[in-house]
This record gives structure tokens, sequence and C-alpha cells, in this order.
């Protein structure tokens, strides 16, 4: 890395004092007697020339040596030294986006100033909103799945693949003993239930895996969807071959870019194997096709799999864009502590990015007509170990509409901890010939906002916060005119 690093750098100062003397490749290469593919292969960082052409380089460009050789770098170039120093891009997952490191460091290049001012302005938001390096990766992931529109069709045909060689029933309800029996017979695994000891900093904890005896610890407080979902966990892992890997559910720290991914590859796999792409998709059809929203018939879907109501939701956005073409869909976990008015937006998922309800105002209020904080507040006020609802939220200051549907549970991890999971459809001509019901009039329509701060709402008898920003914009609008007006009185 560090021989890397000298090329580089050595490449963009060459690039720079070429450029600041208006000279062309042809040009140099023309002067210094080397030629333009071997001077091209020096910017690019690809090749470090010998002491002779150094001096030749030197002589050419009028630079002293020493100064062509010396690693420090001038202001304009001092921020990409800083980003290749920092080993920042070997975090970003670039290519998972086809884009090439080389590639990136020649856009930075060709506009150093403009590249620094925009990078800075990354940095400041992210400690602005105090972005991790886990937050930063996470981001990254989320990104890849909405790629993917959250479909990943080789995880779906391995999971066939290992439920036919394991014989297991992908038409029925898939149990944490089953999947246990695989674990310790075909991969030697030892399953410790209540092995994770009762202290305050393990509290949130629901396994934990040790790589050398292949021991599988579990909090005693994980009921069945839980240990099937962990036990289908470990399998992706085995099956899938994944080594680097987190060995904590939920994670503490993820190390790398690698782990996060690996992660989510074993999640979905655990996902498909519970909850069957095609035995799902066939009973959501019996759902959409009638004319009056079933709660009944939603919660018996639900009951079908022996999964939790987020592996559930979370499954529904693989297959509704996949199968259904439901492509403008949005997922949203969010959590409460009892007794705060603090709701923390701590999961969500985008699938097209045209979704309003976005964790990008967290220091804002979120808008309390939302379903999922609805949802959540009914859970805490009835004292509730699960509750359901459905509505249209109507976004005030858009012509958006979307079909929500929201649950929400205690935290059995956490006391006086509460979640709501959500998932909601933008409203259009195409949805409502795949949704039937969504112009049923039992679903009540409410006028929503994304936070307090940015929603126009009159008289909003929930609102937490004055409408700021939209105060400011009107204010910045009157300010404009008048001063429209005095240039035209003037002139």
């Amino acid at each position: 890395m560090e021989e890397e690093y000298i090329r580089l750098i050595f490449g963009l100062k060459i690039k720079q004092i070429r450029t600041d003397k208006d000279l062309s490749l042809f040009g140099l290469s023309k002067l210094s007697g080397l030629s333009k593919s071997y001077l091209n292969e020096i910017e690019k960082g690809k090749k470090y020339p010998k002491t002779d052409k150094i001096i030749k380089l030197s002589e050419t460009l009028e630079v002293p040596y020493d100064q062509l050789v010396s690693l420090k770098l001038d202001k304009n170039l001092a921020p990409i030294g800083e980003i290749l120093q920092s080993g920042i891009l070997d975090e970003i997952p670039l290519e998972l986006f086809g884009i090439q490191q080389s590639d990136l460091i020649d856009i930075i290049a060709n506009a150093p100033s403009k590249v620094n001012a925009f990078i800075s302005t990354i940095i400041e938001i992210a400690q602005h909103y105090n972005m991790s390096r886990e937050g930063f990766y996470l981001a990254s992931l989320r990104s890849y799945q909405e790629a993917h529109n959250n479909y990943f069709k080789d995880l779906e045909e391995t999971v066939i693949r290992f439920a036919n060689s394991y014989q297991i029933d992908l038409e029925g309800n898939i149990t944490a003993e089953e999947l246990k029996e695989i674990l310790t017979e075909e991969f030697g695994y030892t399953i410790n239930l209540g092995g994770i000891p009762k202290q305050e900093e393990l509290e949130n904890l629901r396994c934990v895996f040790i790589p050398k005896t292949r021991t599988l610890l579990l909090s005693d407080r994980v009921d069945e969807a839980q240990k099937t979902f962990i036990f289908a966990k470990e399998l992706g892992y085995q099956y899938l071959e994944i080594k680097e890997r987190p060995y904590t559910f939920s994670w503490i720290k993820y190390n790398d870019f690698e782990e996060v991914l690996n992660n989510f590859y074993a999640s979905y796999f655990a996902g498909a194997l519970i909850i069957p792409r095609n035995h799902l998709k066939n009973n959501l059809k019996k759902l959409f096709e009638p004319q009056q929203f079933s709660e009944t018939i939603f919660h018996e879907i639900m009951g079908l799999y022996n999964a939790s109501p987020e592996s559930f939701y979370q499954r529904l956005t693989n297959i509704l864009p996949k199968d259904f073409g439901m492509q403008n869909v949005f997922f949203l976990r969010f959590t409460h502590k009892k007794g705060t008015e603090k709701y923390n937006l701590v999961k969500e998922l985008h699938i097209t990015h045209q979704q309003q309800p976005r964790a990008n105002e967290i220091n804002e209020h979120y808008c309390r007509r939302w379903m999922a904080i609805k949802t959540l507040q009914r859970t805490v006020d009835e004292k509730l170990d699960y509750a359901f609802n459905i509505q249209i939220s109507d976004y005030v200051d858009t012509d958006q509409q979307y079909l929500v549907f929201t649950s929400a549970t205690p935290d059995p991890f956490r006391e006086d901890y509460y979640r709501s999971i959500g998932i909601g459809f933008l409203i259009s001509p195409a949805l409502e010939k795949k949704i039937k019901f969504v112009n049923d009039p039992k679903i009540p329509k409410v006028k929503v906002g994304v936070t307090c701060e940015t929603c126009s709402l009159q008289d909003c008898e929930v609102r937490k916060a004055p409408p700021k920003r939209i105060i400011a914009k009107e204010k910045n609008k009157k300010t404009a005119k008048l001063v429209n007006e005095l240039i035209k009185a003037y002139s």
C-alpha cells in the first residue's frame, strides 16, 4: 500500500505541474523524450520512474528533484493525500457499484479544490448526523439493496438447493428444532440455550458464536421465531461458506464492509428459507384480490411462517418488487422508550428512492400522524403485546399517497422499549390493479407530513414543534419579492 501511495502521489504531482504549465501529455513527451503512454501511466500512479527519468522530468518541468520525490503535497493536493493515506477508499465498497478506485482518484485529481470542498461537506454532514463507520457501511449496504430492488436471485436459488439437499419442506412451517438438527448433525454445532450470562452489558444480545468450538450461545429470552431465524442464519453462514462475519447478534461492531455484506447475505438466506418465495407469493394473491382489506387474512398469512413480524415485513420487500412489480416501496423500523418523546428511525429501505419518510431529519420531530408512531403509542398506552394498523398516508406538501401497514411489539431484550415495523406502497393506478382493496372506504386516509419542522399542515393536534423551515422559506420568498420591487423602483 505504501508503494502504491508513493506512485499515486508522484503521478498527481507530475499531472498538476504539467497542467499548471499548460502542457499536454504530448507536449511533455516531446520536451522530455519520454513516451506519451509512459507519462500517462506515471500520472495514473501505475508506474514509478527510475532516477534518471525523474531527473529528466525535473529538468523539463523546472522543478527541483527533491520537490518531485517528496511526499509533501501543496494545499490543492493535500486533501487527496489525506484520503489516500486514511485508507477510506479501501473502506468504500466501490466494486459493488462498478467503480474502479483509479477512476475515482482520477476524478479527484482533475478538480482537487472542488472535490476537496465536496468531501469536506460530506464529512461535515456525517459529523452533524453523528454517522459512525458502521453507519457508513450500513448506508452503503442499503444503496446496494436498493440498486437490486432488494431481490437477489442467486441467494433465492441457493436456498432452494439447500432445502432440496436437506429435505426441508418449503411448503411447511419450518421449526427451530429441524434447523437445529442440521446445525448439530451436519455442521458440528453445539447449541447452548441460556448460555449468555445475565449481565446488563449483554442484555441486548440474542446469540454469540464461538468459532473455535462451533458453540452457539443463545439468550434465554429468544422466542421460537427468533430461534428459528438465528439457526437459519447460521446455516446461511455455513452453506454459503462465509468466514468473515460478525460473531454476535445483534452486532456490536463491524470491522469492515465484508462483514456487513456477509451478515446481509446470511440474513437474506434465513428469510428466504423460513418464508419461501413461491409459497408467500401465492398467499399474498389471496390478500390482494378482495375489494376490502382483511386483517384476519393478513395475520393468517403471517402466521403460516415461523417468523417474527419484522422478518415477515422484510421478506415482503424482497417479494413485492420482484413478483408483483411494486417498485415504490419503503420499509421502516422505529424504536421508542416509554416515557420519552423521542422516536428513533433505526432501519429503513426505499426501493426506487421516491418515498417521503427518510432518516435525513434525525434532529427534527417525525410526524406523529405516521402509522408507525401512532401504533407504537397505542402499544405503550394500552400495554399491548402486539398491535397492528393500516392507513393511507396523504402527504400534505406533495400529491403522493401511501398505503401503509404497521405492526408494533414491546422489545423483549430492553425493558420499557418498544418497536414498530412498517411497509408502505405508493398509490398509483398500477398499484390499484394489483391491490384491489386500496380504495376500501374502511381504510382511514390521514393527512401527514415528514417532520413537524417541515410540515405546512394547519391546526395539527399532535404537532410537537413549529414549522420553522416553512416559516423561514416564506420569509425568504417575501424578502426576495421586496428586493425585486426595490430593483424595479430604482431601475
